[in-house]
């Protein structure tokens, strides 16, 4: 057999085979459609006949109620049966006597809605038999004792009209049967004459609540008597399924069959060409060509398959080039990111390319990297497309993301340690946070057993637990198509926030490293090394801008002898206590060192000679006057220090000369007893240069060289010489806790702009001041 047959064949089995099971499927499908359907309709209506019988005999008991509680239950009973609330009302005494009964009462029996039957004296019959003739809802009557009087009864008449009504609620046939042993005897009904036999019989082999089919298409059900319905009730709708059905499917079948064999080999011959094209180009794709088209000639299944075929290969070209162009997005990033975690320690360098990548590898529109910083609040250190997503009240174009941590979703995720994502809802008190529909924010924190702790530095915030604080948090918002981030992304974000994490703490590793090399571990004091860097800065910038630098070596008297005494824990604690006092002494712009043992020196940029003797003296008070406390020693250690001072450009040329003039002056005043300070002498080999001064300016009587405008000395009684601030000095100098600070350059000319060091009573700087601590070189000292 050809193809064309067996298509043709195939076509015929695959056609007719569906067809007739879809016929029969359909017959069985709408019969059971219609028994479910009916079957619901009457479970529906058994539920309103018992909430609607429900609802009268609660009527009957509340109208039963008001009649026993009243002083007149006789006239109480007239006037709620005049108003419609019961049919009639029969009060009966203990001995069962009738009392009262409302004129026009329906005959006995009365169907009570505890299941009972009243007869004619008003009590319970459950003997009685006949058709029902009311329903009815009996409570006791009591005085004021609690004695029982009797009892009320309410009835309401059960008549062809409430079953009308009750047919008209549920929407299908209601027949009321006698409450007899007999189940074909009808009360009431409202099924038609043609089909109420059929019914009646189909209802007396009704067990329970089943359902059952008569012949001419009704399905019928039984309801009661019960204790939630006491009406014995049937219930039947007609059947949904249309007529002739069966003689329809046979015909579409047929008729299917027919036209089947007609398209058959139509259908066959033209799916044939196609075929084979489509396997040549099948072929092709096989061989790695993805260029490859299958012409449309129709629209039918074969030609859709063909531009399936088409548009298959279209999109493979696409994902494969895609696929492409994000491993090699990828690989970029990647390159980018480990050149520049390799090649700096410029922390807002590293962070802004890890949140460009993570941006790129997850498709966000915008995102921020936030550190926590002192206060718990958590500062953003980088942000990429932020731009318009602040709050309204927030908008004053310079904001700064800046969240306590605790609020929001990033404070949430620094203070718990677990990633969030989800869609943002709106919060009637902004937490600071950009404005967003989605977003995913993922805490680091600084790597276990990293650098930081190696070096003996904090390796980051703890919390109770012991285990690591978050360091901060890495958020995205806004994925691209409005998609929520998914766990691929929340993945891929963890990737980039252990780099965030290892970057910061490279950073703070680097910070700690370069600070443990440049500071004194004992004094906090900068080191040497830093020293011969600091100078010689300090040299160029004085030189540049035609100023003084003053350079101040200092030497505790007698160390030795502190140590040999007390022993070296009391000597580094008076070095330490030394170096706080200097610090309390110096401005912020003052330079402090340690240059070994116990050796110091200052700089004091834009000072001069007159000004560094001035701190000079301030610093021997502060350590003659106030002696050391050392622990576990009976009294104080009394120090003092003795101070050289040298000036740029007048003691030297360079950094190194004018550090040695200082270093010169220092054993001076070691020998003239030491406890005391002197000025380097001016070198003659030093090129000098003329600096125009104001034509009123004197030299000062101390004879030291100093800048700017004559200040007459002025001393305390009991206190040490100062300058007077309301003579010769400028208003620049009186507005901070400067000791000196330089003429403004709208009254004098850059080259003769100086500085001058206020009194002993200018401001002084806190304690923090001064220089951070760290170690330093040793340094053999040179014996004073």
């Amino acid at each position: 057999m050809t193809l064309r047959g067996r298509l043709t064949a195939a076509f015929l089995v695959v056609v007719l085979g569906p067809v007739l099971l879809g016929a029969l499927f359909v017959a069985s499908t709408v019969a059971a459609v219609d028994r479910s359907r009916s079957t619901e309709r009457l479970a529906v209506a058994a539920s309103t006949v018992r909430t609607s019988v429900d609802a009268l005999c609660q009527q009957l008991r509340a109208t039963a109620d008001a009649v026993a509680l009243t002083a007149d239950p006789a006239v109480a009973a007239a006037q709620l049966v005049g108003r419609g609330l019961a049919a009639a009302v029969l009060i009966t005494d203990v001995a069962g006597q009738v009392t009262y009964v409302s004129p026009g009462a329906p005959s006995t029996p009365w169907q009570d809605c505890a299941g009972s039957t009243e007869g004619s004296n008003g009590g319970s019959d459950p003997g009685s038999t006949g058709p029902v003739r009311a329903l009815a809802a009996q409570v006791d009557l009591h005085d004021r004792a609690g004695t029982r009087l009797g009892t009320v009864t309410a009835a309401q008449l059960v008549d062809p009209a409430f079953v009308a009504r009750l047919a008209a609620v549920t929407g299908v046939a209601v027949t009321l049967l006698d409450s007899g042993a007999s189940a074909a005897r009808v009360t009431h009904t409202t099924e038609s004459r043609d089909v109420r036999d059929a019914v009646l019989a189909a209802a007396v082999g009704v067990r329970g609540e089943q359902v059952t089919e008569t012949n001419e298409g009704r399905y019928v059900r039984r309801l009661g008597p019960s204790d939630a319905q006491p009406l014995p009730l049937v219930l039947s709708v007609p059947s949904e399924r249309p007529p002739g059905l069966h003689a329809t499917l046979v015909g579409v079948v047929v008729l299917a069959g027919l036209l089947a064999v007609l398209t058959a080999w139509r259908l066959a011959r033209v799916t044939t060409r196609p075929l084979a094209e489509l396997a040549g180009a099948v072929d092709r794709v096989a061989q790695g060509d993805l260029t490859a088209r299958v012409p449309v000639r129709s629209s039918d299944e074969v030609g859709r398959l063909a531009a399936a075929f088409n548009r298959m290969t279209r999109e493979t070209g696409s994902y494969v080039a895609a696929l492409t162009s994000n491993r090699d997005q990828l690989r970029g990033h990647l390159a980018v990111l480990g050149d520049t975690l390799a090649s700096t320690h410029d922390l807002q360098r590293i962070l802004r390319v890890i949140l460009r990548s993570a941006i790129g590898a997850t498709g966000a529109r915008a995102g921020a990297v936030l550190l926590v910083e002192t206060g718990g609040v958590l500062v953003a250190q980088c942000t990429e497309g932020l731009d318009g997503r602040w709050p309204a009240e927030a908008a004053d174009g310079s904001q700064t993301l800046r969240v306590p941590v605790g609020v929001g979703v990033v404070g949430e995720v620094a203070a718990t340690g677990e990633p969030q994502r989800g869609r943002a809802e709106p919060t009637e008190a902004p937490t600071g946070e950009p404005r967003c529909r989605t977003y995913v924010a993922v805490p680091f924190a600084a790597p276990p057993g990293g650098a930081t702790a190696t070096l003996g530095g904090p390796s980051g915030p703890v919390d109770e637990a012991g285990a690591a604080a978050a360091l901060g948090v890495l958020a995205l918002y806004d994925r691209l198509g409005a998609d929520e981030f998914d766990d691929d992304d929340l993945a891929t974000l963890r990737t980039f926030a252990g780099h965030a994490a290892v970057a910061v703490d490279n950073v703070r590793v680097h910070e700690e490293a370069q600070r443990l090399s440049l500071t004194d571990p004992l004094t906090g004091l900068w080191n040497y090394r830093y020293l011969r860097e600091s100078i010689r800065r300090e040299v160029e910038r004085a030189s540049r801008f035609g100023r003084m630098l003053s350079v101040l070596a200092l030497d505790l008297d007698r160390f030795k002898d502190v140590n040999d005494t007390y022993g070296h824990a009391a000597g580094d604690t008076v070095l330490a206590e030394f170096a706080r006092r200097v610090r309390g002494e110096i401005r912020e712009v003052d330079l402090a060192f340690r240059q070994g043992g116990e050796e110091f020196v200052l700089l004091l940029p834009e000072t001069d000679a007159r000004g560094a003797a001035i701190v000079a003296e301030r610093l021997g008070a502060a350590v003659r006057d106030t002696p050391i406390a050392v622990e576990a020693y009976a009294g104080p250690v009394l120090v003092t220090v003795s101070v050289g001072i040298a000036v740029f450009p007048d003691h030297g040329s360079t950094g190194r000369e004018v550090l040695e003039a200082a270093d010169d002056a220092l054993y001076a005043a070691k020998a003239a007893g030491r406890d005391t300070y002197r000025v380097a002498e001016v070198r003659s080999d030093l090129p000098t240069r003329e600096i125009p001064v104001l034509a009123c300016a004197v030299s000062p009587p101390d004879g030291l060289p100093r800048a700017g405008q004559p200040v007459q000395a002025s001393r305390e009684p009991g206190g040490p010489a100062r300058s007077d601030p309301a003579v010769g000095v400028p208003e620049s100098s009186l507005a901070g806790p400067a000791h000196a600070r330089p003429d403004s350059a709208d009254d004098m000319p850059d080259s003769a702009t100086g500085a001058a060091r206020a009194g002993p009573e200018a401001a002084r700087p806190g304690p923090g001041g001064g220089a951070s601590s760290g170690p330093h070189p040793p340094r053999q000292s040179r014996g004073r």
